[in-house]
């Protein structure tokens, strides 16, 4: 009999210095990291690229970097901010849009878990960077395509939305209160306060953000200790997360000491990589997944319609809250029955009210009743607002359809 194949998800942690990359399949107790030296925990790939001078042959990572110090190589950093600003980068004689860089590194780093001996095809690649934006996302959209990945085998998400991942995959009793994320490195120490309402249905989590905090060399413990303090008070908090470059060495004394006082605490550096290849499982199973992360880039609020489909009213959902605008549309065709006006459900995912809004067909053409089909086209031009198009498709033969289009912006 033969086996079934086990998905199998790749998860990258990107920003302009270096890249993370690790692995998931369902039958593994959690997602792995590639390690660049075997055997150690040096996860990160220095986002670099290097061509041998007068030759095709390009290297990466430590390579590159190492041959950088030779006169042999042309080396080229700072991929991901000069593919996101659309620079072109001139080597010899040709001409390279950066972002083709990138999407030739980003081929490198894919393979490396094939060497050690997992699959070649990936169900699903998830890319997660310290923030999104629509250019960023259109950028990473451009590339996909480019190093292998259909439209539904890829995904872009936040650092915020990789720890919500994270988290809600630990074991229940890490993550039974609110759950917490230190990121240090040479920008500052940031905080992310992660929590969940457990009144609701699905579990609506939502992630808050601190401002910077300036850590001093001089006083590393206890300035780390003062912000501790200040992030925990009043709280009930499972565990916490150290990540980042600045928590490296044996300084925290005190600051160690007060952060396990009653709580879990980790460290690491691939905590990102990890919750971006949960965030790809998730996809896959998202009937089954209780929770619903409201973020900065996730859609505030639902957008029904009522529909009698074959006899049975029911809702027609075109826009989800909890999903990435950037990324979402909603579409379906009906045949109008009664009044020229469509209803429209909206939603927010911790109520159980809904508003309706009525949009009405304005010089729509005369027809029989339910001799009218439409077209509604729903697309988030932000998180709280969406656009709404009505396009007139007539009905068949009968009536042809005049493309008259009734457009909307709809907020909550």
């Amino acid at each position: 009999m033969e086996q079934k194949r086990v998905p199998y998800y790749l998860g990258i942690d990107l920003n302009d210095q270096y890249a993370m990359i690790s692995f998931f399949q369902l039958n593994m107790s959690e997602p792995d990291t590639v390690s660049t030296v075997a055997g150690s925990g040096i996860y990160q790939i220095p986002l670099v690229l290097a061509k041998r001078k007068g030759l095709g042959q390009w290297y990466y990572g430590e390579d590159a970097k190492r041959l950088a110090k030779t006169s042999e190589v042309i080396c080229i950093d700072f991929l991901l901010r000069r593919a996101s600003l659309g620079e072109s980068i001139h080597i010899e004689d040709e001409t390279y849009p950066a972002e083709e860089l990138l999407a030739l590194f980003l081929k490198k780093i894919i393979v490396l878990p094939q060497k050690l001996g997992n699959p070649v095809y990936c169900d699903r690649l998830v890319i997660t960077v310290d923030r999104l934006s629509k250019e960023n996302m259109e950028l990473f959209w451009r590339i996909a395509p480019k190093i292998g990945f259909l439209k539904d085998q890829f995904m872009v998400i936040d650092h915020k939305e990789s720890f919500y991942y994270f988290a809600l995959n630990q074991k229940e009793e890490l993550y039974l209160h609110d759950v917490y994320l230190f990121e240090y490195d040479q920008s500052g120490l940031y905080y992310y306060a992660l929590t969940r309402d457990t009144r609701t249905t699905p579990q609506v989590v939502s992630i808050a953000t601190s401002s910077r905090n300036v850590i001093s060399e001089e006083n590393q413990d206890l300035d780390f200790l003062k912000v501790e303090q200040r992030a925990f008070e009043n709280r009930i908090i499972s565990s916490v997360y150290l990540v980042g470059d600045g928590f490296e060495g044996d300084w925290m004394k005190e600051s160690l000491t007060y952060l396990c006082r009653g709580r879990r605490a980790f460290i690491g550096k691939n905590l990102y990589s990890k919750g971006a290849c949960y965030a790809a499982a998730i996809r896959d199973m998202e009937d089954k997944w209780p929770y619903i992360y409201i973020g900065e880039n996730e859609m505030k609020f639902n957008i029904s319609i009522k529909v009698n489909n074959c006899g049975t009213m029911e809702f027609y959902n075109l826009i989800s809250a909890g999903k990435n605008w950037f990324e979402i549309s909603g579409e379906c065709e009906v045949i109008l029955d009664g009044k020229p006006e469509i209803d429209f459900w909206k939603q927010l995912p911790k109520s159980r009210e809904a508003v309706i809004e009525t949009l009405e067909l304005t010089d729509i053409p005369k027809r029989p009743n339910k001799a009218t089909r439409l077209r509604i086209t729903a697309k988030p031009i932000a998180d709280d607002k969406v656009e709404i198009e009505i396009k007139d498709m007539g009905f068949g033969e009968l009536f042809r359809g005049t493309d008259k289009a009734w457009k909307y912006t709809m907020t909550m």
